[in-house]
């Protein structure tokens, strides 16, 4: 729906694009300044009419505001935020125990477990893995290794022997 009608604001008598949705009745620019005057018209236009004249006033009005506050009690009372709770659990301090450190007799760099091997096996052990990291790739090609030395009854490979051969 085209809209290029613009018009004169009431309040600041600039030119404006009214919205499209009201276009049958809006006559005030989008200005803080003008939508202010505008709601104080809109309040204005209200109070005179006859219906409205005594609605903030007499004894019907002072029941009717008595009414409403016993339906909503506490109503005007500031209430309190509610307790703001972490976002996460606080952790638990863990001691740590001295181990003995074992030595691994092969390297952990992916480079020197895999110093023949073909990329096609670094391929195949990242998607059995699940996972590119070299330190993941390097554990499971040690894995493999000892179980194919244990099958064909051979010594496990240690990091001095790629050296010697």
């Amino acid at each position: 729906m085209k809209c290029s009608a613009r018009r004169k604001c009431q309040h600041c008598k600039e030119f404006y694009l009214p919205d499209r949705r009201n276009l049958h009745h809006q006559r005030y620019c989008s200005e803080a300044a003008c939508r202010k005057q505008s709601k104080a018209e809109s309040q204005r236009r209200w109070a005179q009419k006859p219906d409205n004249q005594n609605y903030f006033s007499g004894p019907q009005n002072s029941q009717r505001v008595k009414e409403w506050r016993k339906r909503n009690p506490g109503y005007w009372r500031k209430k309190s935020p509610p307790p703001q709770e972490p976002l996460q659990d606080l952790c638990t301090t863990q001691v740590t125990q001295d181990e003995e450190v074992k030595r691994i007799e092969i390297s952990d760099a992916l480079q020197d477990v895999l110093v023949m091997q073909p990329a096609v096996m670094v391929g195949l052990i990242s998607m059995m893995t699940g996972s590119a990291l070299q330190e993941d790739i390097a554990a499971t090609t040690r894995a493999l290794l000892s179980k194919g030395q244990d099958i064909l009854g051979r010594r496990l490979w240690s990091h001095n022997d790629a050296f010697s051969r």
